[in-house]
């Protein structure tokens, strides 16, 4: 197994789904963790729960001023990082005709303005040779209806992934950017959706898999894991899709 022994890890979004199963990866791997969250007690509990010396700190993405809390105190705490997982995002989903303002302004500011300001304000205290990895989406790249500002987003991670992988090259800093298809997570029923509507929707996609089923959170957990560990000391500025096959056209069969 590809270590992390005594690297600071820091993950956004990290007290649900791929985030937490994330952490949970990173502290079997001998990582110090810092998680975030939104809901204080949820942030809390999960920091509880991961054990390890796990860092909980209650901020909003999208806050600069939360963004700034953050580094402070990530910097008080530990110094310098080593692994910065910008991985807390959220799903809102409309038709164009019926997507208002303030849901454009709420995904954008959460998966794309805060994700941008969480990296620029924590590069003065990443390591050189430390990692980044930006969760994105297979929406970054497909036309999914209803989709369209949360796909937008998305794309605009992956043009980010790829600009500071050059940016940061003189750094030895690594971006890579992970893509996951439909995983089992609670983004849906965060965006609104009853559970008999999640339900048809998962069946949905996996009738549209080869490997005919959604993934689950430790899978992609462990790709992140080795995207942050030396093994992968020679990858940047690469994407890569985790999705059962999703996106790979079928011409015939």
């Amino acid at each position: 197994m590809s270590t992390l022994q005594n690297k600071v890890a820091v993950v956004t979004g990290g007290n649900s789904g791929i985030g937490l199963a994330t952490a949970e990866e990173f502290i079997k791997r001998g990582a110090k963790v810092v998680i975030t969250g939104r809901n204080h007690a949820a942030v809390e509990a999960a920091a509880q729960n991961l054990g390890g010396g796990t860092l909980g700190i209650t901020a909003d993405q999208a806050s600069l001023a939360d963004a700034d809390a953050l580094v402070n105190t990530v910097k008080d705490r530990y110094g310098k990082v080593d692994v910065l997982f910008v991985n807390a995002g959220i799903g809102v989903f409309s038709p164009v005709p019926d997507v208002t303002e303030s849901q454009f302004d709420e995904v954008m500011n959460i998966n794309f303005k805060g994700a941008f300001f969480t990296v620029q304000k924590f590069l003065p205290h990443l390591n050189d040779g430390a990692s980044i990895i930006l969760l994105s989406s297979v929406n970054a790249f497909t036309g999914m209806p209803g989709a369209s500002v949360y796909s937008a987003s998305k794309a605009a991670l992956n043009s980010l992934g790829r600009t500071l992988s050059r940016e940061l090259a003189a750094r030895k800093i690594r971006v890579n950017v992970v893509n996951p298809g439909p995983i089992i997570t609670p983004i849906l029923s965060k965006a609104g959706m009853d559970d008999e509507s999640v339900a048809s929707f998962r069946q949905k996609f996996a009738e549209r898999i080869p490997l005919s089923r959604a993934g689950e959170s430790s899978e992609v957990a462990k790709l992140v894991a080795f995207l942050a560990s030396e093994d992968a000391a020679f990858i940047t500025g690469a994407e890569y899709n985790i999705d059962g096959g999703l996106t790979i056209h079928g011409l015939m069969g």
